[in-house]
């Protein structure tokens, strides 16, 4: 039987974080079950804006997707984590991933191996969080005789915000949960989980297990002009070959390459509209139905809704009216 799918939305980074209060406050008053902020490099701080959320609400969950795991120490980190937690029990939900290479390179904190980072972090957080002593001494992580003095009596889950086949297997081995980012198709949903289970079973992992989706959202008076709105952010996401495991999923990553290669990818209208469709919630409030029911009949717990760049705060309004919430 499908889990019953909860509804969130993103608070992007380029909103003014002095915006996020009323933000939050409105998200849950309109029966949003998730707010997620961001921590990209240069914009505002994840773990301060997810503390302001959490502060003026008073039920909604707040996620925060993703910290970079090689620029956060997992003491410190797991400090942070621990204190959110227990101020706002159940509530917080933290994520780590790689980050984006180019930014992680520009603050001069690339590590040897994304991989061995991201693991080690994961792990060694989690160890402090369920109150653990911890040794560790591995590649990037270095920690010794470690213990929180004020772990969280409810722990929360640690997702990975991750893309390709090893890093869904990893998180599938030493994480709770996993956030695919935006472009995520069902048929790439469904291809992680398959390569989430095959981590989980490495060793063994039989924890419960979180799957957040984030799904760039356009509200239209018809599937076609949504479509036609969201066509140069598809055709610069199917350019990129960072693209290629979820266009494989989808069975349409040859064809993609065709585009590349030859000229179709300069001529917008040339995308099928069965890709956009596929990657996107978009159209009419019946089309958001029937393209959020494939998220849910996944499985996944939380679909993030999330705005276009160049859309405003007020896309929460017109979001909760367009699915029906008010």
């Amino acid at each position: 039987m499908p889990n019953k799918l909860g509804l969130g939305i993103m608070f992007r980074r380029e909103y003014p974080p002095e915006k996020l209060p009323a933000f939050a406050r409105r998200a849950e008053a309109l029966g949003f079950d998730e707010l997620w902020v961001v921590e990209d490099c240069f914009y505002a701080s994840g773990i301060a804006s997810a503390a302001t959320a959490l502060a003026c609400t008073s039920s909604l969950r707040v996620g925060l997707g993703i910290m970079p795991a090689v620029v956060r120490n997992p003491v410190y980190a797991a400090m942070e984590i621990a204190t959110l937690a227990r101020l706002y029990p159940g509530r917080f939900l933290p994520g780590f991933g790689h980050g984006v290479a180019d930014w992680i390179r520009q603050v001069g904190a690339f590590p040897k191996s994304q991989l061995a980072t991201l693991e080690e972090v994961t792990l060694t957080v989690r160890r402090l969080l369920a109150g653990e002593q911890v040794t560790f001494h591995g590649q990037h992580v270095q920690v010794d005789d470690a213990k929180l003095v004020l772990p969280p009596e409810q722990i929360p889950p640690i997702s990975l915000g991750v893309m390709g086949a090893k890093s869904l297997a990893l998180a599938g081995r030493s994480a709770d949960g996993v956030i695919l980012a935006e472009y995520s198709s069902p048929a790439y949903v469904s291809w992680a989980k398959e390569q989430i289970a095959a981590g989980k079973r490495v060793d063994g992992n039989q924890r419960e297990y979180r799957l957040t989706v984030f799904a760039f959202a356009l509200a239209g008076s018809s599937a076609a002009a949504a479509r036609d709105k969201l066509r140069p952010m598809a055709r610069a996401a199917l350019a990129s070959s960072d693209m290629d495991s979820k266009l494989a999923a989808m069975g349409i990553l040859d064809q993609v390459k065709n585009y590349r290669e030859g000229s179709k990818l300069a001529d917008e209208a040339s995308i099928p509209d069965e890709w956009i469709d596929q990657m996107a919630i978009t159209g009419t409030r019946q089309d958001w139905q029937a393209a959020i029911g494939r998220y849910a009949a996944l499985n996944v717990d939380t679909l993030v809704l999330t705005p276009l760049p160049d859309a405003g705060p007020d896309e929460l309004e017109r979001f909760a009216e367009h699915y029906g919430m008010i």
